[in-house]
């Protein structure tokens, strides 16, 4: 452990990760420097939670089966705290995988586009997911997610996707643009015409069309990000990963220690009904993780809350609606 300052040993080898992450010739080159970024990521977004919270995370590191054909699944490191004084649930996971897509993974990602072909088509799949949800209705819940996918072959067929979304309990205009602000500064370093454009993909990607809502006030999202060098979009996780904290933890100590009631309690647990809605029944990744062989299911539901309410025609009061409001009309944060 001593080489290395994450939350635990990294699932693959590493000295192979040094070895290949340092070769750009390798074509193991970008996987490794993904392993390799995702893991130092989960390391300084857990360590400034447990700053907070005064409690260190549960690490869980986990392995995959093998797989069918005998080769290794990879595996993942799962870190979670939970019921605590500031955060309710916080999980950070990583995970790096490998092996062979199921006709109903290959059929789910047909369904968004993409050209895969074969009914036994093997891949590798690493990233970092995360959801906080904290106690304070006043603390908003971030979900972030930054992942490579890769199917080898004679024609590498390879992108990166993820993005980091907001969702509050009660609306904080300041906070809302303190958050857009800093992932359009992310975004900014590398084209200026990525900001709107992810900032618009993830308000459809997120509106919840049973509700006729958003989960939050947004952020951003893309996926299928293979149009630049592979180095470049690297670069350009990176910078999105790098503005999390920034991003999200100022508001974080902001507003921790105000002063909330009960009745605020009962319409954060509400909100938590609807993220849970999404997560389960829209959202393309959990559906993803659910279709993958020898899928490890705490780590797939991890984003969810530890509790939640649904309540039979809820009628919000002025400063719930306030809210609604910009969840049925997105806002334009933060100037293009």
């Amino acid at each position: 452990m001593a080489e290395f300052n994450y939350m635990a040993e990294p699932i693959t080898d590493y000295s192979e990760l040094k070895e290949h992450s340092s070769n750009a010739e390798s074509d193991r080159c970008i996987p490794s420097c993904m392993e390799m970024y995702i893991m130092s990521l989960q390391k300084s977004f857990c360590d400034e939670l447990a700053a907070i919270e005064g409690r260190q995370f549960t690490v869980d590191k986990w392995t995959r089966p093998a797989n069918s054909d005998g080769s290794p699944g990879g595996g993942g490191i799962t870190c979670i705290l939970q019921d605590g004084q500031v955060f309710e649930k916080a999980g950070v996971n990583i995970s790096v995988v490998h092996g062979t897509l199921s006709k109903a993974a290959i059929q789910q990602m047909k369904s968004t586009g993409k050209e895969i072909f074969g009914d036994s088509v093997p891949f590798t799949a690493m990233g970092i997911s995360s959801v906080i949800h904290p106690i304070n209705p006043f603390v908003p819940t971030v979900h972030f997610n930054y992942r490579y996918f890769e199917i080898p072959g004679d024609k590498k067929y390879w992108w990166f996707g993820g993005g980091t979304d907001l969702t509050p309990t009660y609306l904080n205009r300041e906070d809302a643009t303190h958050f857009h602000t800093t992932l359009k500064g992310a975004c900014d370093k590398h084209d200026k015409e990525y900001y709107p454009k992810f900032k618009k993909w993830c308000d459809e990607y997120f509106y919840v069309k049973h509700r006729g809502e958003s989960r939050g006030v947004g952020g951003i999202f893309f996926d299928d990000l293979n149009y630049v060098s592979a180095e470049e979009a690297l670069s350009f996780v990176k910078s999105c990963g790098n503005a999390v904290i920034p991003a999200y933890i100022p508001i974080v100590k902001k507003h921790k220690d105000d002063k909330y009631t009960e009745e605020e309690v009962q319409w954060r647990l509400l909100r938590r009904g609807r993220y849970v809605e999404f997560n389960l029944v829209i959202d393309r990744g959990t559906k993803f993780g659910l279709h993958t062989e020898n899928v490890r299911i705490e780590s797939v539901l991890m984003s969810l809350p530890l509790t939640a309410r649904w309540e039979y025609m809820h009628e919000p009061g002025a400063r719930e609606s306030e809210l609604l409001e910009v969840l049925r009309n997105p806002v334009q944060w933060c100037s293009e």
